[in-house]
């Protein structure tokens, strides 16, 4: 990943930036995850959470964009 930096531009901003890209390529949240060591079990079973959310998030995205 890069993020480039004009001459004249706040480091804060391209720190800002690279946070952005990371969050939005799921960098932070795969670090967060391997910090610590994770059981095949606890792994399938948030695996099977995250699934089950998704797919109620999807359902309600369809329903609300029914029309008669």
């Amino acid at each position: 990943m890069e993020v480039k930096v004009h001459n004249k531009q706040n480091l804060e901003i391209a720190i800002r930036a690279f946070r952005k890209k990371a969050q939005k390529e799921g960098i932070i949240r795969e670090a967060r995850l391997r910090k610590n060591y994770e059981k095949p079990s606890e792994k399938k079973a948030r695996r099977e959470e995250e699934s089950l959310i998704k797919t109620i998030r999807m359902r309600k995205k369809e329903f609300t964009n029914f029309s008669f």
